[in-house]
């Protein structure tokens, strides 16, 4: 499989940020850059997307994006850190934002209450799925994202949801 190496995206006000395929040593890593945040306490025993109920202390997120069970790494761009989640629930419901993060996982790159938001890259690699149909619904994702890129050798299809 090839796949075209995206530039990227730059965020203005009032788009959506984009999906992009980078290639990580023939790998293609599914990429999005954007405002992250974090669920607020009162989700804190609601039900999420896959039906387990949210905990604030576990490392989780929502992604409207990246299928249910996925696994990705999350990177603080003014911290540098970066910390592994479970996508478990759909969100952000905020225009611009590309993650919400569990209080735990916020905690880890740095992102605290009294600052609300931080600009996060998110990336994730069909190796690190531990769920084959996670890693097939990733790699279906990856080929398509990459037949919208311009480039040598993008090609594609499959819905990726």
């Amino acid at each position: 499989m090839a796949f075209a190496l995206a530039a990227t995206p730059a965020l203005a006000e009032g788009k959506k940020p984009r999906l992009q395929v980078e290639n990580d040593g023939g790998e293609p890593v599914i990429v999005q850059e954007g405002k992250g945040s974090f669920y607020g306490d009162g989700f804190h025993g609601k039900k999420t997307a896959t039906g387990e109920r949210f905990d604030k202390n576990k490392p989780t997120a929502a992604s409207k994006e990246l299928p249910l069970g996925a696994k990705a790494t999350v990177t603080n761009e003014e911290t540098g850190k970066t910390t592994d989640v479970t996508i478990n629930d759909r969100g952000p419901h905020v225009p611009g934002r590309v993650i919400d993060l569990s209080e735990k996982a916020a905690k880890d790159i740095g992102l605290g209450k009294e600052d609300g938001v931080a600009p996060v890259r998110v990336e994730a690699k069909p190796s690190e799925q531990p769920d084959p149909d996670v890693k097939e619904k990733l790699e279906d994702k990856a080929e398509k994202i990459g037949a919208g890129a311009s480039g040598k050798g993008a090609r594609g299809s499959g819905s990726g949801k």
